[in-house]
């Protein structure tokens, strides 16, 4: 007899710092406005980290806030999967801080980058370890401190960036709650946006060897606007299902004015397509569980909704998955 098993996304919760960088401050240190930013970006404001609170902070918060809303506990979790670009440290790794932080016992733990799609990513992993049988409860968050890496005499991509980290729980379940997916690399746009590390040239190609955040946000918009509507009816069709069939989707919180070409160009109306921008800036894997934690909380997505999620960037690597909901109605904690 063979035994098939399944996973779902049981739970969903988030964290942001609390020091607030508005447009208006950010007037201040460059030459800018909130006039400019909002219209080319639709960013108001975002969340930066103080000088001694790094990624694994954020995600063991917001590992704290999904178990206070739903009621879960984390030390059965047999995996955790961190998705992350800026780690604390290089290792030993933010997976790792996690198990000591919620003393979770007898647990693998791995790190993983996919930049901006890594928190699409990890679910994915997460699903297909349950279902190979394998794996029971699986912890994934996702958090980046972007305001380390970020360039503040960059006029161009400063204004973008915020910290912030989400987390969920991938349980298995007698149904599944992934129902389909699609991923896609191009290695040869790398030097379109990266950081460099160990090596200060790609392909042959010198890079600006800052240590931080450097993007052709020009070519960067180009790549995305073209490549994910495609990408998104590529997910429905592998679900069995149409694009019109998706009750919310949920995008890599970039850039507002990218999220609205994109669904112009899929068809996908704005009215439900989900983002975390506005507030909190361009925060790389967490955006998506920032968008989707609170539209839980604000009664938006309800059980049973069919919610894509479409991460994209650094790499250039781009993820979606289809997810029916199936965290239970709770009474939110504030």
């Amino acid at each position: 007899m063979i035994m098939s098993h399944h996973a779902a996304v049981t739970a969903i919760g988030s964290s942001v710092p609390e020091r607030i960088l508005d447009n208006k401050a950010l007037e201040q240190m460059i030459d800018t406005s909130d006039e400019w930013i909002v219209q080319r970006t639709g960013i108001k404001e975002r969340r930066i980290a103080s000088e001694d609170q790094f990624t694994s902070h954020l995600c063991a918060n917001a590992v704290a806030h999904m178990m206070k809303q739903y009621n879960k506990e984390v030390r059965d979790c047999d995996f955790i999967i961190a998705c992350t670009h800026t780690p604390d440290l290089p290792f030993p790794m933010v997976s790792s801080m996690l198990q000591s932080r919620f003393g979770i016992e007898q647990a693998g733990a791995m790190d993983l980058n996919a930049t901006c799609a890594g928190f699409v990513y990890g679910l994915h992993l997460a699903d297909t370890m349950i279902r190979s049988g394998m794996h029971r409860k699986i912890l994934v968050v996702a958090g980046d401190t972007m305001s380390k890496i970020t360039d503040y005499t960059d006029r161009t991509t400063c204004i973008l960036f915020g910290d912030g980290a989400g987390a969920a729980l991938v349980e298995r379940q007698p149904e599944s709650g992934f129902l389909g997916y699609h991923f896609d690399t191009d290695g040869n746009g790398g030097s379109l946006v990266y950081r460099t590390g160990l090596a200060k040239n790609l392909n042959g190609n010198p890079l600006k060897d800052s240590g931080l955040f450097v993007q052709n946000g020009r070519e960067v918009y180009k790549w995305a606007v073209t490549t994910v509507p495609a990408g998104m009816r590529k997910v429905a069709e592998n679900s069995g299902l149409e694009l019109e069939d998706v009750d919310w989707f949920i995008p890599h919180s970039a850039n507002l004015r990218m999220i609205e070409s994109i669904c112009e160009k899929s068809g996908f109306p704005m009215d439900r397509t989900l983002y975390s921008l506005v507030h909190y800036g361009n925060t790389s894997a967490a955006t998506i569980p920032l968008a989707w934690d609170q539209a839980v909380r604000d009664g938006k997505i309800k059980p049973g909704d069919r919610v894509m999620l479409y991460g994209f960037g650094g790499g250039l690597v781009q993820a979606g998955l289809l997810i029916r909901w199936g965290g239970l109605p709770v009474k939110f904690a504030k």
